[in-house]
């Protein structure tokens, strides 16, 4: 069988006998679940100019125990996120009181569209 799917003796032994099932994961386990998560996410896109105090806070609220570090690592963004919004905010930095009065009036309709259907 090894030779066939070309792997060793001692790895077929192992995980024919169920020795391979069920190994213990390298590295620190994770200290809050999926849906833990999903609730910190649905905090933060309520307001996302919270200080990390605060999202720890309403977090802990929620349920999850956690510190402040994990608050940190949990809302960080990716290298892609951080593009798109540095690209957003470039190309929306000589914008006129009257352009950005225009955006938000158009991101409130949206809101109160989206609220509605919910």
């Amino acid at each position: 069988i090894s030779e066939r799917i070309g792997c060793s003796q001692s790895a077929v032994s192992r995980h024919l006998s169920g020795k391979s099932v069920g190994r213990k994961k390298c590295g620190k386990k994770r200290c809050t679940t999926r849906r833990g998560d999903q609730t910190l996410r649905k905090i933060v896109e309520k307001d996302r100019f919270q200080t990390l105090g605060d999202l720890r806070k309403q977090w802990t609220e929620s349920g999850v125990e956690t510190s402040r570090a994990t608050v940190h690592r949990r809302v960080l963004l990716n290298q892609k996120q951080r593009q798109k919004r540095l690209t957003w905010a470039t190309e929306k930095q000589h914008w006129t009181v009257a352009q950005w009065s225009k955006y938000f009036f158009r991101m409130k309709a949206n809101f109160a569209c989206h609220s509605e259907i919910k």
